[in-house]
């Protein structure tokens, strides 16, 4: 239990949900935020009341922004590749554009399949991707390596099996910079399986 009252208490409680972030953590932050209350908390907490009334889901794509359509959905330049990159989640979306993609646009799924955890198609928007698909020449499923990500890039190639459009899907393997002596088996298969010409 935290010494400090109540109001302490909940502020560490509620840090220590953020992913990444555990009790100790959470109590670290607190201290930080406390010791320097006017650098820090003060200006934390205007911005966090802003962001509760700005910012909102993009209603094409599902990035989150402050407008909807949101800034990569409104860029006229987004569309002249052709290309849609289908990603689990926002932090997926927003990875692609920090490692520079390229003028594309994005299709943000929500999640996987996982009908372990009663997560089907109606759960996530692969109808509203299958909507969309026909407006690209190329849809890219750029989803996790997991066991539900497969099934979930599976399905979604399947509904769009038929149509004119190229379904593709990220490359796994070797990183760059990687030593083969530190991959898993999985990495080593799959890298041996999706190797190119040189």
């Amino acid at each position: 239990m935290a010494n400090g009252g109540p109001e302490i208490e909940q502020l560490i409680q509620l840090l220590a949900r953020l992913p990444g972030l555990g009790p100790r953590s959470a109590r670290r932050a607190v201290l930080q935020l406390i010791k320097k209350k006017e650098q820090l908390m003060i200006p934390l907490s205007a911005a966090l009341d802003r962001a509760v009334v700005a910012v909102r889901s993009c209603e094409v794509c599902g990035n989150v922004d402050t407008i909807s359509p949101c800034t990569i959905c409104s860029d006229p330049r987004r569309g002249e590749s052709g290309m849609l990159i289908v990603v689990e989640d926002v932090a997926d979306l927003w990875a692609l554009e920090r490692a520079g993609v390229g003028a594309v646009r994005y299709h943000v799924l929500g999640g996987v399949l996982s009908p372990l955890d009663g997560v089907g198609p109606q759960d996530i928007t692969i109808n509203e991707l299958i909507a969309r698909a026909p407006e690209f020449s190329e849809i890219v499923l750029a989803v996790n390596a997991t066991v539900e990500g497969q099934t979930t890039a599976h399905y979604i190639t399947d509904r769009l099996t038929g149509s004119d459009i190229k379904v593709t899907r990220l490359a796994h393997g070797v990183p760059v910079g990687g030593e083969l002596d530190y991959l898993d088996e999985g990495t080593l298969s799959q890298a041996l399986k999706a190797r190119t010409l040189i």
